[in-house]
């Protein structure tokens, strides 16, 4: 299932998580495992934040996906089922046949 994973990474742990090296590391890791459709970075509410458009195969993958996140980065992570636009056209056109 297409989801959108939003990473929250504290000010404090990630400063030390960059300087030692290890947010870069993990970052690219994950990455490189997950395989994001889409990965956006930006400054959300003054902390280093991803959103990340990945393939959830099932929902016991959450804890293989968050805990590098957990446990490297002191993160917070969310998980959102979405839809790109053609997902969305189905859905409503599925919705209109059983009208």
């Amino acid at each position: 299932m297409r989801t959108l994973m939003k990473v929250t990474i504290p000010i404090e742990a990630g400063n030390a998580a960059f300087r030692e090296g290890r947010l870069q590391h993990l970052m690219g890791s994950q990455l490189e495992r997950l395989k994001p459709e889409a990965a956006y970075f930006y400054p959300g509410g003054g902390e280093r934040t991803a959103l990340l458009v990945i393939d959830l195969k099932e929902p016991s993958d959450l804890p293989v996906i968050s805990e590098p996140f957990f446990s490297g980065l002191d993160a917070r992570v969310e998980f959102f089922p979405v839809m790109n636009a053609d997902d969305l056209r189905k859905g409503l056109q599925r919705l209109a046949s059983q009208a």
